[in-house]
């Protein structure tokens, strides 16, 4: 009885920490994307006020999520967390790029960009991001289901 307790104490073990790796290495293997592709923008960080900021705070939570999601794997949980980091890019652009109109001004010249193209594109990615994890979810209820009934 103590040698069975042990051994599935091991497995429990061994299986929570494969996950917090595989999660930990995500997480730092994105971050390291992020840099590099950070190298290439940083230029243009100076010209527009805050985009740094905002950048990095949108990296943060989504590393975050993504993480969380990956240490929930094999759960509900999981899908809750792809959803909600579906939700959470929809939710950002939105916020970040209000509503696809930007302006600013330069010295004496006033700039409109017009963003709602991109931003219809990046939403609508997200919402299948979102309409996969939600069927994803559907179908781990439906597996879970089948099983208890057999």
């Amino acid at each position: 009885m103590a040698n069975e307790r042990k051994s599935g104490l091991k497995a429990s073990l061994r299986k929570y920490t494969g996950k917090a790796l595989k999660a930990t290495i995500k997480g730092v293997l994105f971050y390291a994307v992020y840099f590099v592709l950070w190298m290439f923008v940083a230029p243009f960080a100076t010209m527009i006020p805050g985009l740094q900021q905002s950048i990095e705070t949108f990296v943060a939570i989504y590393i975050t999520l993504m993480v969380i999601g990956e240490l929930m794997a094999g759960t509900i949980y999981q899908y809750f967390f792809g959803a909600g980091k579906a939700m959470f890019v929809i939710l950002y652009l939105m916020l970040s790029l209000k509503g696809g109109i930007m302006g600013m001004t330069i010295e004496n010249i006033n700039l409109l960009i017009d963003l709602r193209l991109f931003l219809a594109i990046a939403m609508l990615l997200s919402l299948l991001g979102l309409a996969k994890s939600v069927l994803q979810a559907i179908n781990y209820v439906n597996d879970k289901a089948e099983l208890t009934l057999t």
